[in-house]
């Protein structure tokens, strides 16, 4: 079942209320859940669970989206075809996928299993920004949904990209998708990782999202480049190199 509050910003202090506001639940506010007794500090939180007094089980369907608008988290609606929406439905794609490279990556390094977890809590992050335009929210909505001001994520993925680079032999040729289950899905989700790059930048331009999304989203594509590679390494595999077709 789809539950709103998994959409929580890790980093930040919310609460989980038993009446959830229809707006809430669409792609742009469904991370927005404020109020009383539950503090999410992390993403390890558990948060209630439907049977616990006090919680109210939460539709799936809203109906409010049906006329093609959805809302922000500021409460604005705005076509579903809007810059806003596809960014967030690129980036909620980039962390499904992201999801499916860490249960192929079971079977080997867990480590890299808990790296790809705390991706998919930044990504969410991520999707709280982008829908919290920076032109338009008041200023405790910004402060809020604030995306990694000091650049530590950033500086985090680039620690990860040199510890893997470390083991790994020298690129010599171009790496085709390969390696494994795990690093092949991996090598998807830096392909989407591009895309939803593609699809923030001109959100950061026009100052609608911070530009430490984009610079997270830069990193994080090189970041699952090597984790393929890391990947393909520890299961053994071998990975394709391009080699130019005979004709």
């Amino acid at each position: 079942m789809y539950r709103p509050w998994t959409l929580l910003p890790r980093s930040l202090t919310h609460h989980v209320v038993s009446r959830v506001n229809p707006l809430t639940r669409s792609l742009g506010r469904s991370f927005a859940i404020s109020a009383t007794c539950l503090t999410v500090e992390h993403r390890d939180s558990t948060p209630p669970s439907n049977s616990e007094p006090g919680t109210k089980r939460i539709k799936i369907y809203t109906k409010t989206g049906d006329k093609g608008t959805s809302a922000l988290f500021t409460g604005e609606r705005r076509p579903k075809g809007d810059a806003i929406f596809d960014a967030l439905g690129t980036t909620d794609e980039l962390n499904s996928m992201i999801g499916l490279a860490r249960e192929y990556c079971k079977q080997g390094d867990m480590e890299l299993v808990n790296r790809l977890e705390t991706i998919q809590c930044c990504i969410q992050d991520i999707g709280s920004n982008v829908a919290t335009p920076r032109d338009a929210a008041n200023p405790a909505r910004l402060n809020r949904t604030t995306f990694d001001p000091q650049g530590q994520l950033v500086k985090e993925l680039e620690m990860w990209i040199d510890e893997y680079d470390q083991v790994l032999p020298p690129l010599k040729n171009f790496i085709l998708p390969s390696g494994g289950l795990a690093s092949a899905t991996l090598h998807v989700a830096r392909s989407v990782c591009r895309r939803a790059e593609r699809s923030v930048v001109p959100l950061v331009q026009s100052a609608s999202a911070d530009a430490s999304v984009a610079q997270y989203l830069n990193r994080l594509s090189d970041f699952l480049f090597t984790a393929a590679r890391f990947a393909a390494k520890r299961s053994g595999e071998s990975e394709s190199i391009y080699r130019r077709p005979k004709h």
